[in-house]
């Protein structure tokens, strides 16, 4: 189906039997804002079913384009059509249903030798958990993982603030993070949990160029027991300020990229 706007602009009926929001059920499966639909349409690891737009705005025009190469039907109706359908607060004109995310196997992820994984343990709030998908992906990590409990969903909220890093980063859903710490030990993956009461400094982790798994906590709990028991390393963003903490989010571009640079260098 063309994803040229009808005459006039006006908004095309709507045919009987319209993709439903996604329940949560297909995690990844409803994918809203600009930027990440149009990386799930570029990356074209999943099919894209439907893909709504409202009329009147001309940025999506190259999202209509790239629907129409891949086949996926456009439809372009009223701004308050597009509102009804979202999961967000500010879907950006743009609503898209696709195929669910599949996820990656952590064994596999642990067996690279150039492993640079990054899990999240109690990191709950949507926004944080896409802000550190999107850092993650672009420090160059080789996986995510999300515990099934204790951590936000991949929801709409989340994909849209990832902003297309679901689209190219393997994520890995499990039951625990400390059972991944212990996997990731037999697997002779290096484990640095991020803690602020870690007795290495972060820009002193000598370990960050081999097979490792950076895991973040939750701002304030930071992260567990458990896993905490159970990292090779416990490293901490040295503070030079009155406060004594970062976001969840801040703190994953700050330990990422040094990772990265580190492996790099």
């Amino acid at each position: 189906m063309s994803g040229r706007r009808p005459d006039g602009g006006r908004p095309r009926p709507e045919r009987r039997g319209a993709a439903a929001p996604d329940d949560g059920a297909s995690p990844g499966g409803q994918v809203e804002g600009r930027r990440a639909v149009r990386e799930l349409l570029v990356a074209g690891r999943r099919r894209v079913r439907t893909l709504w737009l409202a009329t009147g705005g001309d940025a999506l025009d190259e999202l209509a384009a790239l629907a129409d190469i891949t086949g996926a039907e456009v439809r372009w109706v009223a701004p308050a059509r597009v509102a009804e359908l979202a999961r967000t607060d500010s879907p950006q004109g743009v609503v898209a249903f696709a195929d669910p995310l599949q996820f990656g196997d952590i064994d596999a992820l642990l067996a690279d030798p150039e492993a640079f994984l990054v899990g999240v343990d109690g990191v709950t709030d949507p926004q944080n958990l896409g802000a550190v998908m999107r850092t993650a992906e672009l420090a160059g990590a080789t996986g995510m993982v999300v515990p099934r409990h204790r951590s936000a969903r991949l929801t709409p909220t989340v994909a849209k603030a990832a902003a297309g890093a679901l689209e190219y980063l393997p994520v890995v859903s499990v039951a625990g993070i400390p059972a991944v710490l212990d996997r990731a030990a037999r697997a002779g993956v290096w484990t640095v949990g991020l803690d602020g009461t870690g007795d290495t400094s972060l820009f002193d982790l000598n370990v960050a160029d081999r097979a490792l798994m950076l895991v973040l906590g939750a701002e304030g709990r930071g992260i567990s027991r458990l896993a905490r028991e159970r990292c090779d390393v416990l490293a901490a963003i040295p503070m030079f300020g009155s406060l004594t903490s970062l976001n969840v989010s801040a703190a994953a571009a700050v330990a990422c990229f040094e990772v990265a640079r580190r492996r790099r260098g």
